[in-house]
């Protein structure tokens, strides 16, 4: 108390200052009203200063408001320190009205004051007014410069920012690593790759490699544009050197993106060894790369980890742990984290719904939109997206009114999600409707309707709709070729097959092996199938499906040798290993070939030789098989040894090969596990009448026909196409 005021107010000061370092603002603010409060002292114009900052960083325009008419009323405003402060104040609360006004009232600004203005104008969009501020100033320092080069940036002016860029480096300013950090973040697609190699070369030689900030954008520079080996030299050059957190959240955010998930995990492991914490950011792209169910468990350790670090109450880290878990199909723990989050934002209701469509639980995902409702967000693209993949009809059309009631029928996602939905349920009238109302259509929109034309078996509206995409003007995709090509094999339609294929090899798509793969099965159901294997022959890289469809269309034409001779040749001369669909369509071959010592081979060979365990389908093709080649007792016997209950193909196949090979015993036995599944069929009654006639068992014959009418099963009269 007995201390000079003036000594006692320049420590206070210094505390105020220290608060305002350590982010400790609002104790600042605080600490500016129990001085302005006291009959002792008054506040100077470094307890403004300060005090105005910690206001800028709160974004407290109120109390910088008091400040404001304080400072007017004190005098201190003539204080450049003390005008810079207030600039500072409205410019990060985004007032550009005030920072022009307190601007123009400096009456000589300073490089502070000039560098201030230009970045309040170019943060809020105002980029060309900030470009005509800035010709305007005489002398221009490397701040200038980065506060017009960086505001080009953050507003997407990317050749203004390179224009700049390069003007600044005419002029003699060297640039700093605030300049290098903000030009590397626009370099980063493949088109301006060699511009950021040469943007690195500069790094180096002027010394600015050992910036941190300049390294973590040369790290997401080189990720963006899928130069995973650039990223990682750059990444140890600099740990020896400099690096941080966001140094290490960078490698990992840039490795998932790519996916390139277990190095991700393993530069967690390093950032850990390094004495880094990780942070919000880390876990957000961590748990990205535990997005599989053979990376479940090391999910739920992260999981874990990020509990006792405390960043479960972080709604970003939640969000991220609830898709991970819905990736892994562990709905109930990601309904768990949905539960404990107090802070749910759009993306959090958007993964729950999310989730349960993914369940196929459209009931739960109505219900999570209502609470949604009620806490007040509104749905998105997304949250509709999510809806309708689940949703039944009725649902879809009330889903409908919701999207206009919420104005997103102008939304293109949104359209082409009902667009999707509508075919999926057979309507594709109305698909068709709210396809042509959309105000604006992208490929997807293209692709949504087309792929719905042929899902409901309206092969020449798909066609047709693939020539108004291209009187659009829009260019196909791989997706759109693909529809196209199965539209034409669908109606066996050689001509246009063969036009799009001509369209391929003039396009960059000739080599696409998915589109070779369309193109070897539309041959084969043209009945060209030199032209099918021409296509694999011809073919540079082959998947298994590409396999597969050439030993169908050998299976297609009836070359039952030639499908085996081929699927021989995957086994043997290709790493391609055969899946449960090449055995089905080998045994179907074998089956209609009537190959009956060759099936034994091939189905042990799947069994012993590739550990695939056969379905109903192997079982039904083995049952034909053996029915067709008169082999009945073998086939009831393997019927009696299935590991499972025969279903009705494979009571068809046998009932079908006792009427060629006239076995009553067999026959009956099929046709009555057949009427408990099918009993309104009459073509069963049918073939068991004709099954005892062939027998000469008229009586039995005639008894099965007046059991069919007592049932009251009336046989379908029969037609002819011609």
């Amino acid at each position: 108390m007995n201390q000079n005021p003036n000594q006692t107010l320049i420590k206070l000061n210094s505390q105020i200052a220290k608060l305002t370092h350590s982010h400790q603002f609002t104790k600042a603010l605080q600490l500016f009203t129990q001085i302005n409060s006291s009959h002792d002292l008054k506040p100077d114009h470094y307890s403004f200063a300060t005090t105005l900052t910690a206001c800028a960083n709160l974004h407290n325009t109120s109390f910088g408001n008091q400040l404001h008419t304080q400072v007017i009323h004190t005098g201190y405003k003539a204080f450049s320190h003390v005008a810079n402060t207030l600039l500072s104040l409205y410019a990060k609360s985004n007032d550009l009205k005030y920072v022009k006004q307190v601007f123009d009232e400096i009456a000589i600004p300073d490089v502070y004051s000039r560098t201030t203005l230009l970045s309040a104008y170019t943060k809020l969009g105002h980029v060309d007014y900030a470009c005509k501020l800035f010709e305007q100033i005489p002398e221009r320092n490397v701040a200038m410069w980065n506060a017009i080069v960086t505001g080009c940036v953050e507003n997407g002016c990317c050749e203004i920012g390179f224009e700049m860029f390069e003007r600044m480096r005419r002029s003699s300013v060297r640039p700093d690593h605030y300049t290098f950090a903000s030009i590397l973040s626009l370099c980063c697609s493949l088109e301006l790759r060699d511009f950021g190699r040469q943007l690195h070369s500069l790094v180096i030689r002027t010394g600015f490699l050992v910036k941190v900030s300049v390294v973590n954008a040369q790290l997401t520079m080189y990720f963006n544009c899928g130069m995973i080996e650039e990223a990682c030299e750059v990444f140890e050059e600099a740990r020896t050197v400099t690096c941080n957190q966001i140094t290490f959240n960078a490698m990992i955010a840039g490795l998932v993106n790519l996916d390139r998930d277990v190095e991700a995990l393993m530069m967690l492991k390093e950032m850990k060894v390094a004495c880094f914490q990780p942070t919000e950011v880390t876990f957000v792209s961590i748990m990205s790369a535990c997005s599989s169910a053979r990376m479940m468990k090391l999910g739920q350790q992260i999981h874990a980890d990020v509990m006792k670090a405390g960043f479960e109450v972080f709604t970003a880290v939640s969000n991220a742990t609830m898709n991970m878990y819905t990736n892994c199909g562990d709905f109930n723990a990601a309904y768990l984290v949905f539960e404990l989050l107090e802070e749910k934002d759009l993306v959090t209701w958007n993964s729950i719904i999310e989730c349960y469509s993914q369940q196929h639980s459209c009931s739960l995902g109505i219900a999570a939109y209502l609470q949604m409702q009620m806490a007040g967000i509104k749905p998105d693209e997304y949250t509709i997206g999510s809806l309708l993949s689940c949703s039944e009809l009725g649902v879809t059309e009330m889903i409908q009114t919701v999207v206009a009631k919420n104005g997103l029928i102008s939304n293109i996602q949104v359209c082409n999600s009902l667009v999707c939905a509508f075919s999926k349920h057979g309507k594709i009238e109305h698909a068709y409707q709210v396809f042509t109302n959309m105000p604006s259509k992208n490929l997807i929109s293209w692709n949504s309707i087309i792929s719905g034309c042929l899902y409901n078996g309206l092969p020449v509206q798909a066609l047709m709709l693939f020539s108004e995409l291209q009187l659009d003007g829009i260019q196909p995709n791989l997706y759109t070729l693909s529809i196209i090509l199965s539209s034409c094999a669908s109606i066996s339609n050689l001509r246009i097959g063969k036009q799009v294929h001509g369209y391929m090899l003039r396009s960059q798509f000739s080599l696409e092996t998915s589109l070779a793969n369309a193109l070897i099965t539309l041959y084969a159901k043209c009945g060209v199938l030199d032209w099918s294997s021409k296509m694999f022959s011809g073919m540079t890289e082959r998947d298994v499906v590409s396999w597969n469809a050439m030993i169908a269309a050998y299976a297609q034409h009836g070359e039952g040798k030639e499908a085996i001779h081929c699927f021989e040749a995957m086994e043997e001369g290709s790493a391609i290993k055969p899946d449960l669909a090449t055995f089905t369509i080998v045994l179907s071959a074998c089956s209609h070939a009537g190959l009956v010592d060759e099936w034994r081979r091939i189905f042990s060979s799947m069994i012993n030789d590739h550990n695939i365990e056969p379905g109903m389908d192997q079982y039904s093709c083995i049952i034909d098989l053996l029915g067709r080649a008169g082999h009945l007792d073998e086939a009831e016997h393997l019927i009696n040894a299935m590991p499972f209950k025969a279903d009705s193909s494979i009571w068809w196949a046998l009932l079908s090969a006792c009427i060629s090979h006239v076995n009553v015993r067999l026959g009956r036995i099929a046709a009555r596990f057949l009427l408990d599944t099918e009993p309104d069929n009459s073509a069963i009654y049918v073939l068991l009448s004709n099954l005892h006639a062939a027998a000469g068992q008229w009586e039995e014959a005639t008894n099965v026909r007046e059991l069919m009418l007592k049932n009251g099963v009336m046989k379908r009269p029969g037609c002819s196409w011609i």
